[in-house]
């Protein structure tokens, strides 16, 4: 199994049947798996917070519940998260954050092994998807036993690589679901909050000595002159090229054992401390007074490997020792007759500052549409559009656009649109929208009609919601209609006031979508003047073929389009007007 597929696993043989979560890579398929198992609830909430916040509440209702989100995610959910330290969980509850070291598809690289301190939270970390399982379990127990919610941390090689498991049994389910009323422990109010404040910390003290002999704080003492302290991935790597050295391998990472973190320092002569990212550790360990090498030799950013970790203790100033292959560069693109192509494309020729958000279309920022100009957060391209045309002022007015997709509109865009109508914002917002969470791979959101679970149920409509919200210049496009498309975004540029324009057209790839494939074009070589005006589309189809120059011909070569790629969205035959795409 995956990693995450184990955790999924873990998770029904813990018993655990209450699931909520917004999919974000590399944490998704957590509940794509989870959601299959037999008797179990799991939902996509809007976004991280309310996930937690739902789970929260099952927790409260006495379920052993799980949250699940991506390491960005725990940011949206810190409201709750930090307070929830506070009242405990008459249940269960743990949050699952699965960190991106390398950041394969993230916007920041944070070691979330902080917020575990920052909200004085327990966390665990597994080094494999067989101990992933496991892990998940050993959470829920410690959950129960210490009234506190438990962090499983996973990283992107843990999540995604795959490993042994050995499945067991389910536990049978207990219906435990009871509301129990006790506001001096759930309101948190400052007179009832400043009591539970003293109860975090006589449950840190318990929590520290219960680490002192946690069965996954593992010592291994092999030759006393080397020691390494390490936790999850980094394990596998280090025992892959020092089998012999000594090791503390922690399977909890917070809060840290030091007795036996002293026991182990006591037993080797020199001691490295082996981590992904932040010295998080390395500074702990250090602040009891021990003597180790860190940061110093490792690192700070990007995922490890073996050759890293080899290179560092040797002291070899030189790459990973890995296996290289000659793979020809391949950029990120858009997928063939994806709607994003056909709005980005458009708006790089309006040439207006486009504020940018989390999704497929974030892809439009490369060569050759290049129409999007920044990216910081879910739902910041709104808020970001707003201020930017409030300190432009008149100068500004009509020239900037902000695109964000219908499921992180619904996660985080709500509430800064309905800001931008309160404050009279000059800025236009496209909402792009394809019918599905695209980017991690097709989940359902509150507008597509349908649940995790597959159930039919409300669909949102995001005209009459932005309509609800104050705005009052609402458009809906075809992104496939590029004259249109183009019409319209430059009509709204010139209006006062806030505008909305939704792009509609569902995801190429989406399951649910009713379009017929359409028939794949060609290029006739004899029309072709190579003007190139197809290729700014940027499409995978679409390729270059050089030619011998004829007599009294200035051509160097011809456009061509693979039919093994094309699905015919016609965005090439509107651009060609020399009638040579058919």
């Amino acid at each position: 199994m995956s990693g995450n597929e184990a955790i999924a696993r873990g998770l029904y043989e813990a018993g655990v049947r209450f699931a909520a979560a917004y999919p974000g890579t590399p944490s998704t398929e957590i509940m794509e798996e989870y959601s299959k198992y037999e008797g179990v609830y799991a939902e996509w909430s809007p976004n991280e917070k309310v996930a937690l916040e739902v789970a929260i509440g099952a927790a409260l209702a006495g379920e052993k519940a799980v949250a699940v989100m991506k390491h960005v995610g725990v940011n949206v959910a810190a409201d709750p998260l930090f307070t929830v330290s506070y009242t405990g969980t008459n249940g269960a509850l743990v949050i699952i954050t699965a960190d991106d070291p390398s950041l394969h598809s993230s916007q920041n690289e944070q070691d979330n092994r902080n917020y575990a301190k920052f909200s004085k939270i327990p966390m665990l970390e597994p080094a494999d998807a067989e101990e992933a399982k496991e892990f998940i379990k050993l959470a829920f127990e410690i959950s129960e036993k210490f009234d506190t919610p438990v962090f499983l941390r996973t990283t992107t090689r843990v999540s995604h690589s795959k490993s042994v498991v050995s499945p067991a049994d389910p536990l049978p389910y207990k219906d435990k679901t009871a509301i129990t009323y006790n506001a001096a422990k759930y309101v948190m109010v400052p007179a009832n909050a400043r009591i539970r404040r003293v109860e975090v910390e006589k449950r840190m003290q318990l929590l520290k000595s219960f680490a002192e002999n946690f069965s996954e704080n593992k010592m291994e003492i092999n030759n006393p002159d080397i020691g390494i302290i390490t936790a999850g991935m980094p394990y596998n790597y280090a025992k892959d090229v020092f089998p012999d050295y000594s090791y503390l391998k922690l399977g909890m990472v917070y809060p840290l054992p030091e007795k036996l973190i002293r026991d182990f320092a006591a037993r080797v002569k020199n001691i490295y401390v082996v981590e992904e990212l932040d010295p998080f550790l390395e500074e702990q360990i250090k602040a009891m007074g021990i003597k180790v090498t860190g940061k110093e030799i490792f690192p700070y950013t990007n995922e490890f490997d073996p050759g890293i970790i080899q290179n560092a203790i040797n002291k070899l100033n030189k790459p990973a020792n890995l296996p290289t292959k000659n793979v020809p560069p391949r950029p990120p693109n858009l997928c063939p007759g994806c709607p994003h192509r056909g709005l980005f494309y458009t708006l790089k020729k309006l040439k207006v500052f486009v504020t940018g958000d989390i999704g497929c279309y974030t892809l439009s920022f490369l060569k050759p549409l290049e129409g999007l100009h920044s990216t910081i957060c879910m739902g910041a391209s709104i808020g970001m559009a707003h201020g930017m045309s409030k300190a432009l002022k008149e100068k500004g007015k009509g020239k900037i656009v902000g695109v964000i997709g219908d499921s992180t509109f619904i996660h985080s865009g709500i509430t800064p649109l309905l800001n931008m109508a309160y404050n009279k914002s000059n800025a236009v917002i496209i909402i792009c929208d394809n019918s599905t969470t695209a980017m991690t791979g097709m989940q359902e959101h509150p507008a597509t009609g349908y649940t995790l679970l597959g159930e039919e149920t409300i669909k949102l409509d995001l005209k009459v919601l932005v309509a609800a919200l104050g705005i009052k210049n609402i458009r809906v496009v075809d992104p496939y209609d590029l004259k249109t498309t183009r019409t319209v975004i430059k009509e709204e540029l010139t209006k006062d006031g806030p505008s909305v324009v939704i792009s509609q057209r569902p995801c190429v790839l989406f399951k649910r979508a009713k379009t017929k494939p359409q028939k794949p074009l060609q290029v006739d070589p004899e029309k072709c003047t190579g003007c190139k005006v197809c290729l700014g589309l940027g499409c995978p189809p679409i390729s270059w073929k050089k030619m011998e120059k004829k007599e009294g011909s200035k051509r160097e070569g011809v456009s061509f389009i693979d039919e093994n790629l094309c699905n015919g969205c016609g965005l090439c035959l509107q651009l060609c007007k020399f009638g040579a795409i058919k």
